[in-house]
């Protein structure tokens, strides 16, 4: 158990450390490293040149002692000055090759074997290297013999000397170079590191806290960030957030309304359905009354009252779920259409004027119910666009169409008012959005088309027309082939 609870306290550790470090400890845990990559990759040919330029430097000494050395004749020269030239190029004994002949033109405390050969006409760049770590890494005073090319002639020209003030200035010049490489190193590093904390980090520390601040209260549009001006991708990256928290308060705000407008609908949803029960009693009532204009009209008010009946009932079902599923058959459209007329108010003495142009005996392939609620809300739209025009009948016209298209029913509902304004397009078929009359809800527009896409139709509003014009086409739902057969079997 106290084994548990130690995993436990050491992966939240871990967890903690990891929320401490931010962008910027990252950005300067990596920024570190490759800084010291690129002093190891600058420090490695660096030393490897200096061990070279030092050689070499050995051998132009060792050129100027043997053109002396050489020029006096055989025997002049003492060996204190022998000796005085040896040490002042640092070294122990040089030697020339001339033709077939080698000669040893001065030498002063031999040593009694050579540990190193480094021949200048053969070396390479990865030997250089090589051997520069090789005399850093090794320790003691040992012999090396240098062999370069000869003056005047002279095929190449030896120098014997020791290794260890060779070592110690190369120790010297790595301490140097690497207290300038440090300075350049925290300098570069720092430039760096600030560089891409003014470019990249604060801009993402300022997203980061802005999507932080919109989560806590996605609804208030003081959190929705300002974009900056720049150009480069955290420019589009902050306009298309803002672009986005402005959508998602917009949202946010129409479901607020929704979920205000479906509380308030329950609480009265109750009541209206007791008050449409009793008015149905009522109606029943006055189907015994033998009046005949009593008789004409009862069965339709009855009709209406169980529809919105119905309608109460499933007053709810647009915004916390979809509609049900429609019972799709064959009707005739014409007897629907009428009784559009009738519920919508339009009579014949009234002053907008009815034409209906709908082909006779056409049918469709559709729920009678939900039919007769699509084109209620069109004629309903329809009608409130006309109220703002002159009392003229001849002007204030609907009119509604119906044909086949192959397998297709069309339905077109026009009239002949001011249109749809090009703000409400761009929502037309949305909730709350689409609606372009001062006060109107919206809704109708939006429960057509849930309405229509349910009978996999399309609703549309046509283009270059007087006034408006929405289009509803349902398509036939498809047949079997032996369902097909079995109804010729029984003709």
């Amino acid at each position: 158990m106290s084994q548990a609870i130690e995993q436990l306290r050491v992966r939240a550790a871990r967890l903690s450390l990891r929320g401490r470090l931010g962008l910027s400890g990252k950005l300067l845990l990596l920024t570190i490293p490759l800084v010291m990559i690129a002093e190891i990759l600058i420090y490695v040919p660096a030393i490897a040149n200096f061990r070279m330029n030092r050689l070499n430097d050995r051998l132009a000494a060792a050129n100027t002692a043997a053109l002396v050395l050489d020029a006096a004749p055989s025997g002049t020269v003492p060996d204190s000055l022998a000796r005085q030239i040896l040490g002042s190029i640092g070294a122990r004994a040089v030697a020339i090759k001339m033709g077939q002949q080698r000669r040893l033109l001065a030498s002063a405390d031999l040593p009694a074997a050579i540990d190193h050969d480094i021949d200048i006409r053969t070396v390479t760049p990865w030997s250089a290297i090589m051997g520069s770590f090789e005399t850093m890494l090794e320790s003691g005073n040992q012999a090396i013999r240098i062999i370069g090319p000869g003056p005047r002639g002279a095929q190449f020209i030896e120098v014997v000397t020791d290794e260890e003030p060779l070592r110690q200035s190369m120790y010297r010049f790595s301490r140097n170079l690497l207290l300038v490489s440090l300075a350049i190193a925290v300098l570069t590093a720092a430039l760096v590191y600030l560089a891409l904390h003014y470019l990249f980090v604060r801009p993402m520390r300022r997203l980061t806290a802005n999507l932080v601040g919109f989560h806590q209260n996605p609804e208030s549009s003081a959190r929705i960030i300002v974009p900056s001006q720049r150009g480069d991708e955290i420019g589009v990256a902050e306009r298309e957030l803002s672009d986005m928290q402005r959508d998602l308060v917009s949202m946010l705000h129409q479901k607020s309304r929704l979920a205000a407008l479906g509380l308030a609908v329950s609480k009265i949803n109750h009541d209206l359905r007791n008050l449409l029960a009793s008015s149905q009693l009522l109606s029943d009532q006055l189907a015994s009354v033998p009046d005949p204009r009593v008789q004409r009209f009862a069965p339709k008010l009855m009709r209406s009252l169980e529809r919105a009946i119905a309608f109460c009932q499933s007053t709810l079902s647009y915004g916390r779920a979809q509609e049900a599923a429609p019972d799709r058959r064959k009707i005739a459209i014409e007897p629907i259409v009428n009784e559009v007329r009738e519920s919508a108010g339009l009579a014949a003495e009234g002053s907008i004027t009815w034409i209906n142009a709908i082909e006779r005996g056409l049918t469709i392939d559709a729920d009678p119910d939900q039919l007769f609620r699509i084109l209620l809300n069109l004629v309903r739209n329809a009608a409130q666009a006309l109220e703002s025009q002159p009392h003229d009948a001849a002007a204030r016209q609907i009119r509604i169409t119906g044909r086949r298209e192959g397998s297709v029913t069309i339905i077109e509902v026009s009239d002949t008012g001011p249109g749809v304004p090009q703000q409400a397009r761009n929502h037309l078929f949305e909730a709350f959005q689409g609606s372009a009359r001062p006060g109107g809800s919206g809704l109708g527009l939006a429960i057509a088309a849930e309405l229509v896409r349910a009978h996999g139709g399309e609703v549309n509003l046509v283009e270059g027309t007087i006034g408006a014009t929405f289009r509803v086409a349902i398509p036939d739902r498809p047949v079997e082939l032996q369902t097909i057969r079995n109804e010729r079997a029984r003709a």
